[in-house]
């Protein structure tokens, strides 16, 4: 589901060349720091998840946080931090990924999420897919009863196919579609 409200579109600074020659960046931090567009976000988000009985959100690092975390307080639900390794106290699970340059991983705290919850999984942006896929990847290892996706933006238009990436089994759901 695209929402593509048109304030939000609007308000999406598109950078180009960044960080590369030929990449135009989507940079969602004009939509965080604009009341109205954190406003519509926050509700087009809740009405997207409102009765599917979401109980975790997990946010990926860092800008997953923002409308995750404004998400799990509407929902009633907790909230899961998805962080780059060494970033978290406690015991955790990782999952390792392919970038554009080399690899990354992604933790989760061991007791972050149990068989009974239902996750949503949120980020700011889809492009490759490989952050997420990792994180669903880490998540299903927890065997919650249900998994759920959502960004707020997902790239289209750059031959940038990340939907493809992830795979079936997962109901995902974007606010624009770029």
């Amino acid at each position: 589901m695209e929402l593509n409200n048109q304030y939000l579109l609007d308000h999406l600074r598109s950078i180009p060349d960044f960080p590369q020659k030929g990449i135009n960046f989507r940079d969602v931090t004009t939509l965080f720091k604009d009341a109205k567009a954190l406003e519509i976000m926050e509700e087009e988000l809740y009405e997207l998840y409102k009765d599917k009985g979401i109980t975790k959100v997990v946010g990926l690092e860092t800008r997953g946080y923002v409308m995750g975390a404004i998400l799990a307080r509407r929902l009633n639900a907790g909230f899961v931090m998805a962080r780059k390794p060494g970033k978290l106290p406690y015991k955790t699970l990782k999952e390792s990924y392919t970038k554009e340059y080399g690899t990354d991983s992604i933790e989760i705290h061991v007791d972050a999420i149990d068989e009974n919850d239902v996750v949503l999984l949120h980020d700011d942006l889809l492009a490759t897919g490989g952050s997420i896929k990792a994180a669903w990847n880490l998540v299903k290892k927890f065997n919650p009863k249900k998994c759920y996706m959502n960004f707020v933006v997902e790239i289209h238009d750059e031959g940038l196919h990340g939907r493809d990436f992830i795979g079936e089994g997962i109901e995902i759901t974007t606010l624009l579609s770029v």
